[in-house]
C-alpha cells in the first residue's frame, strides 16, 4: 500500500471549487428526470414501474461505465475527460426537452447517465490530488456540490419546469456549457499536476498490501452498506413527492417543495461527514450515520405532515454523512486504484439505488406508496454490518 505523493502537494482550494461546482451542474440536471416524474406519469400515462425503469435507465449506465472508466483514468489519465463528460450531459438534456414517448424518455435518460458515468470518477480523482492530505474534507466538498444540485433540482421543477413545461429544461443545457468551460481550465491544472508529480522526486512510503481475501471481503460489506444507503435515498428521492401527495394531499408543487427540504438536509450532511472523518476516523462516521437513521426512518412512515418533514431532514442529515467516509475509506483500501475504487463506489451506488427504486416502484403499485416506504426503511438494518469493516485507520 503507498502513501501517494499528493498528500505532499499544498491543498488547491479553487479546482476543489470548480469541480464541486461542475458536480453541482451535472447533478442539477441529472435530477430533473425524476423531479419530472409527476409530469411524465400524467402526460405519458406512465406507471411507478416504468418511472423505475427511467431510473433504472439512467442509473444503470453509471453502474457498468463509471468502474471502466476510473481503471482507465488511472491507467491512462485524461484531463479533458471531464470536460467531455458535461458536454455529453448537455446532449442528455436537450433530449429529454423534446422526447414525446417513453421510449425517447429512456434514451435521453441513457445518455444522460453516461454524461454522469464519465465525470464522477475523475472529478473524484481530481479532488483526491488536489486534497493536500485533507481527503475527508475534500471529498465532501465535491460530494456537497452534487447533494446541492440535486436539491435544486426539484425546486427548479416547481418553479420553473412545471409551470413552463417540459421543453423548458432544454435552457439547463446552458449549464452545462459553462460546466464544460469550468473543466477545460481544471483539465489544464490536471496536466500541470501530472507534469509536476513527474518531476517531483517526493518519497513514497510503503506499508504492508492487505491480504486479498481481506480486501474482498472488506469491499463486500461496502456494497452492502451502499445498497442499504442509495436503494433507500434513491426511492425516497423518486418517490417522495408521490408519498406526499398520496399521504397528505399536497399539489405537485408544494411536494417538490418538500422534497428539496429533504435534499438541502443530505447536503448538509454529505458536508459534515468527510471533516468529522478526518477527524475521529470514518469507519465510526459509517456505523453512526447508516444506524443512526434508522429509527427515524421507521417513524418516519407514521408521522403527520410536519412531524414527516421533521423526520425527512433527520434522515437526511444523519443518512449522508456516510458516503464521503465510505469513499475515503474504500480508497484508501487500495489506494494505487483511486480512480477505479471510485468508479466503483459511485457506480455501484447508482447502479443498485436505481435497481431498487425500480423494484421498489413495482412493488408499490401493488401495495400502495405508504406502505412501501414501511417496507424499506428495513434496509438501514444492513448499517449493523459496518461492525465487521477492518479497522484500517
Amino acid at each position: 500500500m503507498l502513501v501517494k505523493r499528493e498528500t505532499l502537494i499544498p491543498t488547491s482550494y479553487s479546482v476543489i471549487l470548480a469541480v464541486s461546482g461542475t458536480h453541482l451542474i451535472n447533478d442539477l440536471i441529472q435530477f430533473l428526470l425524476p423531479a419530472l416524474y409527476p409530469v411524465f406519469k400524467s402526460q405519458y400515462s406512465l406507471n411507478y414501474f416504468q418511472l423505475g425503469l427511467l431510473t433504472l435507465a439512467q442509473q444503470i449506465t453509471a453502474c457498468i461505465l463509471q468502474p471502466l472508466m476510473g481503471l482507465y483514468g488511472d491507467i491512462k489519465p485524461k484531463p479533458y475527460t471531464l470536460a467531455v463528460s458535461l458536454g455529453v450531459v448537455a446532449v442528455g438534456i436537450v433530449m429529454l426537452a423534446t422526447a414525446n414517448s417513453f421510449p425517447l424518455l429512456l434514451l435521453a435518460a441513457i445518455v444522460l447517465g453516461t454524461g454522469s458515468a464519465l465525470f464522477h470518477p475523475e472529478a473524484s480523482r481530481v479532488c483526491r490530488m488536489a486534497s493536500g492530505g485533507k481527503l475527508g474534507f475534500a471529498q465532501s466538498s465535491f460530494q456537497v456540490g452534487g447533494n446541492v444540485g440535486t436539491a435544486l433540482g426539484p425546486l427548479a421543477a416547481a418553479l420553473f419546469v412545471l409551470p413552463l413545461g417540459q421543453i423548458s429544461t432544454v435552457w439547463f443545457g446552458l449549464f452545462a456549457v459553462l460546466g464544460v468551460i469550468i473543466l477545460l481550465w481544471v483539465a489544464r491544472w490536471f496536466s500541470n499536476h501530472q507534469r509536476i508529480m513527474q518531476s517531483t522526486a517526493a518519497p513514497q512510503i510503503t506499508l504492508p498490501q492487505m491480504p486479498r481475501k481481506r480486501l474482498i471481503f472488506a469491499f463486500a460489506i461496502i456494497g452492502a452498506l451502499l445498497l442499504s444507503k442509495f436503494v433507500y435515498i434513491e426511492t425516497f428521492k423518486s418517490y417522495y413527492a408521490f408519498f406526499l401527495i398520496e399521504k397528505f394531499g399536497l399539489g405537485i408543487q408544494e411536494a417538490q417543495t418538500m422534497l428539496f427540504v429533504f435534499l438541502g438536509a443530505v447536503a448538509v450532511g454529505t458536508f459534515v461527514g468527510g471533516p468529522v472523518g478526518d477527524r475521529i476516523g470514518r469507519r465510526k462516521v459509517i456505523w453512526v450515520s447508516i444506524v443512526g437513521a434508522l429509527p427515524f426512518a421507521l417513524i418516519l412512515p407514521h408521522a403527520n405532515l410536519m412531524g414527516t418533514i421533521a423526520l425527512s431532514i433527520f434522515v437526511g442529515l444523519i443518512l449522508a454523512s456516510a458516503f464521503s467516509a465510505i469513499v475515503v475509506y474504500a480508497q484508501e483500501l487500495l489506494p494505487q486504484k483511486v480512480g477505479m475504487v471510485s468508479g466503483f463506489v459511485f457506480g455501484f451506488a447508482f447502479g443498485v439505488g436505481a435497481l431498487g427504486a425500480a423494484a421498489l416502484g413495482a412493488l408499490a403499485d401493488q401495495v400502495g406508496m405508504q406502505q412501501m416506504y414501511n417496507y424499506m426503511s428495513i434496509l438501514l438494518c444492513l448499517g449493523f454490518l459496518t461492525i465487521f469493516l477492518p479497522d484500517i485507520e
